[in-house]
């Protein structure tokens, strides 16, 4: 029956997720959809990763590779490469996929060519794997098509990266991850979707993201330096200069009573005339909390 049915391959990138890394890739292994190739790399883990990942390999069936440190994209390129599937999940290395995730994404996309990547929803843990609590947990989200503006103008909610499904085919049309910006899933959407692709979200849940202390989201120098980098291939766009100023202002004000420098750095270059509530509430947390 495999046989019959498009290999997916998984590509999940270690590194120094020791504590998650046994349970994201078992629950890989534990997909009801039975036609999956699982290709495990580590990125030069200085904790015992290699370990716990070499221990499972004894027992089940997936290919692993180590290698020196050379960051998450250049990683992802390397494993595309390799990878036999017809499509691609990439995946994070702390997080968790509901057991018939794949199987329900493969389904969707089996007459749908247009669309190049098919995500759903997310469910939030703690690092210990405790849900979060209901009011701090994300909604439920109905399906939605994205196309490129919807992404670029933020005109509906983001695909969660935990839950992307890529056609191998859109992510070769598109070249492949850039490996000088380090925010990989905001980039390859964009690429995607400017290449035609649609990018399908499905209202049901599929994974579980781990809010912990080295998600990359908390390093807000980090997601300012490649998100301004991501909007900035796509200058000609009419909107363009919008998106970057609303994005400066929304950053401004996240960072105005936990990173002030950065914060002060962010509100010079938002012209006085651009000012609007968001700003001035910014103001009154850079000057006024402590």
């Amino acid at each position: 029956m495999a046989d019959n049915l498009p290999l997916v391959t998984v590509i999940i990138s270690s590194y120094n997720h020791a504590p998650y890394v046994e349970e994201s890739i078992q629950s890989v292994l534990n997909q009801t959809y039975p036609n999956i190739e699982l290709l495990v790399i580590d990125d030069g883990s200085t904790d015992d990763s290699v370990a716990r990942i070499r221990h499972l390999k004894e027992k089940h069936d997936f290919t692993f590779h180590t290698q020196a440190n050379r960051g998450l994209t250049a990683t992802l390129n390397t494993a595309i490469a390799e990878a036999k599937g017809s499509l691609i999940a990439p995946f994070g290395s702390d997080d968790f996929m509901l057991p018939d995730r794949i199987a329900a994404q493969v389904e969707y996309m089996a007459d749908k060519p247009e669309v190049g990547i098919c995500a759903g929803n997310i469910e939030l843990m703690d690092a210990d794997g405790f849900p979060f609590p209901q009011k701090r947990a994300p909604k439920e989200i109905p399906f939605r098509r994205l196309d490129f503006d919807d992404l670029f103008l933020e005109r509906k909610p983001y695909p969660p990266a935990p839950t992307l499904l890529f056609r191998k085919e859109a992510l070769e049309k598109a070249g492949g991850f850039d490996p000088s910006i380090r925010l990989e899933d905001l980039y390859i959407e964009l690429k995607i979707a400017s290449a035609g692709y649609y990018i399908d979200c499905l209202g049901k849940t599929m994974a579980r993201y781990r809010k912990h202390a080295t998600n990359s989201y908390k390093n807000h120098r980090f997601m300012i330096d490649n998100i301004l980098k991501i909007y900035a291939m796509y200058q000609d766009h009419p909107q363009y200069k919008f998106v970057r100023m609303r994005f400066l202002v929304s950053m401004f004000l996240k960072t105005a009573n936990c990173d002030k420098a950065l914060a002060r750095e962010l509100l010079a270059q938002i012209p006085f005339k651009q000012w609007n509530k968001k700003v001035w509430r910014g103001l009154g947390r850079l000057y006024f909390s402590f």
